[in-house]
């Protein structure tokens, strides 16, 4: 739990690709998704869910809503030092506060001040109360400047594109030697009518579809309709599906002629066979992955020096 996450991956038991390393565009479908996700949880043993870091505005309404959605036994909270933005996390305050999708309880006319100068609240007839009793575990630092994000965002950045790596890293052989680039690594060959395409992030006009979809890093999603198509291709889809994510690829070339995606990806054959989905999002690949292949005379496809920053 504690190391770096690219250095002991895992295999999760159930994966949606949201495809932005932000849910502020579209916070809706990510309550779907941690609803998706969480349905698979058994509670045969204890769950613990790593929050994400934005809590303040919107983020702290969303992070209500997902507490209320999934009803922790505990709550952790590690406060900032002289940052006042984010109330504790009380189990009456999750109750009674609007979320940024779901409704708060309306209080009691009866409130009370109960011993020690602490507001206590009567609850209406017939309400559990014993479903909204998480305990708070509350962390309040002294020192200033304790929990400032300062370089977070550029962190993430740098764990996330480590993470891709470790995760290409299974596609070069176990055996010791030579780590071979990914152009000299042989693809799959999928044909554009048996997978489904969808842009998560933004519109992309379908004339100009397989231009976003080349050299691109692609969730390997599983849809539970079946992928029909008259033609050749490529299928697409109008709306964003809340599917399962089988792993990652990438698409490493486009043969129009064929009429086929060139993928490569470490999932393993029978797994493969599930998926007929690639979802593309605003994940890019690292971009040592494209500036360091080695043996190219001339241009590096893909990467560009010739480029106009007053844009």
């Amino acid at each position: 739990l504690p190391g770096p996450p690219f250095t002991h991956q895992q295999t999760p038991r159930k994966m949606v690709y949201y495809g932005q390393t932000s849910c502020e565009q579209d916070t809706e479908r990510y309550l779907d998704v941690v609803k998706y996700v969480f349905s698979c949880y058994r509670k045969e043993v204890p769950l613990v869910i790593n929050t994400m870091g934005w809590v303040k505005g919107e983020g702290l309404l969303l992070l209500i809503d997902i507490i209320r959605l999934l009803s922790p036994s505990h709550i952790v909270q590690m406060d900032v030092c002289d940052w006042k933005a984010m109330p504790p996390l009380t189990p009456e305050h999750v109750h009674f506060s609007a979320g940024l999708h779901t409704k708060g309880k309306q209080q009691s006319k009866c409130k009370q001040l109960g011993a020690g100068g602490m507001e206590s609240w009567k609850y209406s007839e017939g309400e559990d109360v014993s479903a909204l009793q998480h305990k708070l575990l509350y962390v309040h630092p002294e020192f200033p400047r304790a929990g400032v994000a300062g370089e977070a965002r550029v962190h993430s950045g740098i764990l996330r594109d480590m993470s891709i790596l470790g995760y290409l890293g299974h596609l070069q052989s176990p055996d010791i030697g030579a780590v071979l680039p990914l152009h000299s690594l042989v693809p799959y060959q999928v044909p554009f009518n048996a997978v489904a395409l969808r842009v998560i992030h933004t519109d992309v006009a379908p004339s100009n579809i397989m231009y976003a979809v080349n050299a691109s890093w692609v969730g390997l999603c599983c849809i539970p309709e079946e992928v029909r198509c008259q033609t050749d291709g490529p299928v697409l889809l109008t709306q964003t599906p809340v599917c399962d994510c089988l792993g990652f690829g990438i698409v490493r070339g486009v043969d129009m002629e064929k009429k086929l995606y060139h993928i490569l990806t470490p999932v393993p054959p029978e797994n493969l066979r599930l998926v007929n989905c690639l979802l593309l999002g605003n994940i890019a690949i690292p971009n040592c992955v494209l500036v360091g292949q080695q043996g190219i005379e001339g241009e590096i496809p893909y990467v560009t020096s010739d480029y106009n920053y007053s844009i």
